[in-house]
């Protein structure tokens, strides 16, 4: 099982203000999001997060330079002793019930793949840039965590009771983030213990995790064993209501909407849906279907076929798959029903298809049978914010 273990996080100053100095993740910020968010204060984390120019070939060094300015000037203050961090948020899921959940932020073992204790939950796309293993090489930080969920029952019961308050943020989707730090000597071993008994099946994060082991093994190269063991992780317990799923839906951007509905038929039963709105979120899951998506807006239910299916796992993403295994098409994905109407109607994809939310049993399921579900299978909300703790890789 994997060691979960605290460490010397290094924070923000006090006197800093949570909602200017952190950032959402890295990987759902355009450029005019990262000009936002540089105004918005001048040691916002996203200078050293995703430092610029893009075209400058010091900017890695840049970043990690401006790190240890930031700690050196008092910006950044590391724990006096190992600690974890309580992480709560506020919110309000999709279908309008007020939500709070909590996981708690520490170092997670780095294992080999395939080697279990921290599991994969699906299968992961290409990704050919190194930006992450540059920006850890010249920083020497985990700067945002990975997603963890633990298989651990009862996590959520030891993680109530507050902690040391820290701060306290609002973001721009009206989520409430909260951090606490825990250094209460007896806490920290129960935290410890508890996660460590257990698999971790990793939610969100995949790049950053495969990041972390070839980090881990360039530095072990050189010096041994080290703080790179291990790396930054948010995490949480797999229960439903410490969790909100939504989907991410198939955009297809060389195909259009009457050769996609002639490749899905064999398989889907059609019918018409009208205009595209909000309550499709909802339909999807009544209705027991899929929907594809025209560029006029409107929407053709997919109704899968009795019999067409068998042996084929039951998500839509795995559906699809099975169905298109043959077909020449290029597929995306993006979350969201407005999001993906928007893409089709002004061109930007041919054709799309909204799927239904991936069920906590079937995540289950994947972590007891160590299996894979297809890319982009889950989307899990709200997202963890960037800056709140940062874990240092050097003394």
């Amino acid at each position: 099982m994997p060691r979960f273990e605290p460490f010397r996080a290094l924070r923000y100053a006090p006197q800093l203000s949570l909602g200017l100095v952190s950032a959402p993740p890295y990987d759902v910020l355009s450029a005019g999001d990262v000009d936002a968010l540089e105004q918005r204060h001048p040691t916002n984390i996203v200078r050293v997060d995703i430092p610029r120019p893009d075209d400058d070939p010091h900017r890695y060094e840049s970043a990690a330079l401006l790190l240890a300015v930031w700690e050196r000037d008092g910006v950044l203050v590391r724990d006096d002793t190992p600690t974890f961090t309580l992480y709560r948020m506020r919110f309000t899921s999709g279908d309008g019930r007020s939500r709070e959940t909590v996981g708690v932020i520490g170092a997670l073992e780095v294992v080999d793949e395939g080697a279990g204790g921290v599991l994969p939950h699906e299968r992961t796309t290409p990704k050919a840039k190194t930006d992450r293993l540059d920006l850890t090489r010249a920083t020497e930080a985990n700067l945002s965590p990975v997603w963890g969920l633990s298989l651990t029952a009862g996590l959520t019961a030891l993680l109530q009771a507050p902690g040391e308050a820290i701060g306290s943020c609002t973001d721009q989707h009206g989520v409430v983030h909260t951090v606490e730090r825990i250094s209460d000597a007896e806490r920290v071993t129960n935290i410890s213990q508890a996660i460590s008994s257990h698999p971790v099946l990793i939610a969100d994060g995949h790049h950053r995790y495969a990041i972390s082991r070839t980090y881990r093994d360039e530095r072990r190269s050189t010096s041994g064993s080290g703080p790179w063991d291990l790396t930054l992780a948010y995490v949480g317990e797999l229960v439903d209501d410490q969790l909100s799923i939504d989907a991410i839906h198939r955009v297809y951007p060389g195909t259009d909407h009457a050769t996609m509905l002639a490749l899905l038929t064999p398989d889907f039963e059609p019918s018409a849906a009208g205009l595209i709105d909000d309550s499709f979120v909802g339909e999807l899951e009544r209705r027991g279907a899929l929907c594809l998506v025209d560029t006029d807006g409107t929407g053709t239910w997919l109704t899968p076929r009795p019999g067409r299916f068998h042996a084929v796992r039951d998500l839509d993403g795995a559906l699809l798959e099975h169905t298109l295994r043959d077909a020449d098409v290029d597929v995306a994905y993006q979350h969201g029903v407005r999001e993906v109407v928007k893409l089709v109607q002004r061109g930007a994809a041919g054709c799309a298809v909204l799927i239904r939310p991936t069920g906590i049993d079937e995540i289950r399921r994947t972590a007891n049978e160590a299996m894979l579900m297809p890319p982009k299978s889950t989307f899990f909300t709200p997202k963890l914010l960037t800056g709140l703790v940062i874990r240092p890789l050097s003394n």
